[in-house]
This record gives C-alpha cells, sequence and structure tokens, in this order.
C-alpha cells in the first residue's frame, strides 16, 4: 500500500499528465458530460466535494477539473494489484477508514497548501440511495490547510453500471459546481462547531448542486 506524497513520483506525474490530455477526453465525449458552474472552482486551493454513487465519480470528476485532482481512497483498493498501481499513477492517496489516519489528513493539508486540488466525498463511501451521512473529515482538513470546499453535484453515474446488470453503460453525466464554502463564514463559533457547521453548509450544498444536474440532464 502506498503512502507517499503523490507527486514525489516523477513518472506517475508524466504519466498522469498523459492521461489528462487523452483518455480524459475520451471519456468526456462517451459520457457526454455537462459542467455547469465549472468557473464557480477556485484557480488553486480547494477540496473538492460531490456525491458519491459510482466508482465513475471520481474518475470523471479527475477529468473535468481545470487541474490534476488527488483524491483519498479507501486503503482496502491498494492490496488490489492493478488498483493501487492505477491510484498511483492518477495522484490519488489512501486513507484507513474508521479510524484517523494522521498520515492521510497530512499528506492532503500539505497538497492543498502547495494550491493542489483534493477531492474528499463527505459520505466516505459509494451511496446507493440518495445521500449518506456525511463524515466531518473534509472540512476538518480544509481548516487545517486554510483553503475552501467546492460543493458538486453528480448526476447520471449511477446509471454506469446499474445494480444487477454485468455491462457498463455510458449515460448522460451532468456535473454542476457550487459556490466555494469558506471556514471564515464561521469565524465566530469554537472548532468543533466550525466543523460541524461547515460540514453542514456542504452537505446542503452538493445537495442543490445535485437537484441543478438532475435537472439539467
Amino acid at each position: 500500500m502506498s503512502s507517499r506524497d503523490p507527486l514525489r513520483d516523477a513518472g506517475s506525474f508524466h504519466i498522469a499528465r498523459v492521461l489528462r490530455a487523452t483518455v480524459a477526453k475520451l471519456l468526456l465525449a462517451l459520457f457526454r458530460v455537462r459542467l455547469i458552474g465549472g468557473e464557480s472552482i477556485p484557480a488553486s486551493g480547494a477540496v473538492l466535494s460531490g456525491n458519491h454513487v459510482s466508482y465513475g465519480d471520481p474518475v470523471l470528476l479527475w477529468c473535468i477539473a481545470p487541474r490534476p485532482v488527488h483524491f483519498m481512497a479507501k486503503s482496502e483498493l491498494w492490496k488490489i494489484g492493478w488498483a493501487g498501481w492505477a491510484l498511483d499513477h492518477l495522484w490519488a492517496f489512501p486513507i484507513r477508514r474508521g479510524e484517523p489516519d494522521r498520515a492521510a489528513i497530512q499528506v492532503a493539508t500539505e497538497l492543498l497548501k502547495r494550491g493542489e486540488f483534493v477531492g474528499i466525498f463527505p459520505e466516505g463511501t459509494r451511496s446507493q440511495e440518495g445521500m449518506g451521512e456525511a463524515q466531518q473529515g473534509a472540512a476538518f482538513i480544509a481548516m487545517r490547510a486554510g483553503v475552501p470546499i467546492v460543493p458538486i453535484g453528480i448526476a447520471g453515474t449511477d446509471q454506469i453500471k446499474p445494480k444487477g446488470r454485468w455491462f457498463m453503460r455510458f449515460p448522460r453525466v451532468t456535473m454542476a459546481i457550487g459556490e466555494p464554502v469558506t471556514a471564515e463564514e464561521f469565524a465566530d463559533l469554537g472548532r468543533k462547531e466550525r466543523v460541524e457547521a461547515m460540514t453542514g453548509r456542504v452537505m446542503d450544498g452538493i445537495v442543490r448542486q445535485l437537484e441543478i444536474a438532475r435537472t439539467a440532464r
């Protein structure tokens, strides 16, 4: 399992750049991805957070972002040989679920402070029915790094491989980007309350953007 800073491997950096210039364009065309509100994504240094129903969510979000996104992914995926290799070369990094993972938090914080994008799904895992319960890690990391969180609604990826079907589909996918949420909005609250309030605001934003994305499809 990898625990490195994903930018320290020059080979992975080069491979990911090639993929963004080639495969990303193909995927965006196959899924006829429509982006709404893309101008809301900051030029640098932000956590990108959306709803999560499919393994296609991080892939397509990685494709549409103006800069590479470093996704937090469950550490179990690195136990699958090809998956671990692919994640390493797509600048992802592992997090151990169910316990505080200080190494992953530190990697995310350093990347954000260097102006990179970090992708974190607040639900912590895929949710097949609506929105799952939010975890507070995204808000904690964003506050620690002093960056905003961008709420994103993703519609259509649930049809890529519907439950009970063997073959992958290529449905139309729409992504709606909301206004960034900053910790400064909750400056009058205590630390714990700020994390809770920021998490709530982000989840509300994701729900609103998801409705926009669904309507636009």
